[in-house]
């Protein structure tokens, strides 16, 4: 190839890359600026829902998303001998993974339960040795400790003011979805079926489990147009349509290491949104924990979203 059109075409590639990489980054951003918005979300739609209420809209209406996108797909049956698998990942999110986070929240402020459903990812590397049987490495076992003295710091009285004790349960609710959600994954990883087919067949056995828990428990939410827009939020903000941004993201660009590294801004700007739009005072303790968390998080290495279903 004679130099003049090699270099127009190696031109050509740079600048191809160069947009892929923008697109990526773009992706990216919205992916984490609409998960930054979650636990605002949460807080609004339990104020004017009961938990189990807010959970069948927002399945209800990520359901509804798997089923058109599976459609579309000829996408519906999960790999042989993976059916009961399926089932019992349905049972664990949407149903018992969300309902105990949004209990969580109607427990707690948003700026406590936000930091410490963070920790799932912590989780992951503890219940990874017991389930994939995998070590921990020193590097992993300080970004435990760091994360964990974070969650101390977060729950620790705020210096500069009176401030209402937290409740117990809550506390206790917040961490346990934060184990729930990492095995989940965990399991999530050993499935051979197509992560499409996965939720869909999940989502049908979870929408079932929160109607029967509606029925059961506080009844039917009423079809307003508030709770519709709440459902929506939770059900394709928070586990649909991000997560499939987050996926175009990783798979557009050619460094996804450095694109996962956006996550770490969702907390922080949830953060603002949480003191802006639902009118918290944010404290110390709150901004001082959740830094020390996410340092804990960045040693131990975030596992990258591009495989995890979405988690608030």
């Amino acid at each position: 190839m004679p130099r003049t059109r090699l270099w127009h075409s190696m031109a050509n590639d740079s600048q191809s890359g160069s947009n892929r990489e923008r697109q990526a980054l773009i992706f990216g951003l919205c992916a984490v600026l609409l998960w930054s918005t979650v636990a605002t979300g949460f807080k609004l739609g339990l104020a004017v829902v009961e938990p189990a209420q807010l959970l069948f809209l927002g399945t209800l209406v990520s359901w509804l998303l798997f089923a058109v996108l599976a459609a579309v797909r000829k996408t519906y049956a999960v790999a042989r001998g993976e059916f009961l698998t399926v089932v019992g990942l349905g049972v664990v999110n949407p149903f018992l993974y969300y309902l105990i986070l949004f209990e969580a929240y109607d427990r707690l402020p948003a700026q406590i339960a936000q930091p410490l459903n963070y920790t799932w990812a912590i989780a992951l590397a503890l219940l990874a040795v017991p389930i994939l049987k995998q070590t921990l490495t020193r590097r992993t076992l300080a970004g435990i400790v760091v994360s964990y003295a974070g969650v101390v710091i977060l729950l620790s009285p705020n210096p500069s003011a009176a401030s209402t004790p937290l409740s117990t349960t809550g506390i206790g609710l917040a961490l346990g979805s934060a184990l729930l959600w990492a095995s989940y994954w965990l399991y999530n990883t050993k499935c051979r079926s197509d992560p499409l087919a996965i939720m869909f067949v999940s989502f049908t056995v979870g929408l079932v489990l929160v109607a029967a828990a509606c029925g059961l428990g506080p009844g039917w939410p009423q079809w307003t147009p508030a709770n519709l827009l709440f459902g929506a939020w939770v059900g394709l903000i928070e586990m649909g349509v991000t997560f499939l941004l987050w996926q175009k993201a990783l798979k557009t660009t050619a460094h996804a290491g450095r694109i996962s590294q956006l996550i770490f801004l969702a907390p922080f700007l949830s953060m603002i949104l949480i003191g802006t739009v639902l009118g918290e005072t944010i404290r110390v303790t709150s901004i001082a924990g959740l830094t020390v968390i996410v340092m804990g998080l960045m040693i131990t290495g975030i596992p990258k979203r591009d495989s995890l279903p979405v988690s608030g």
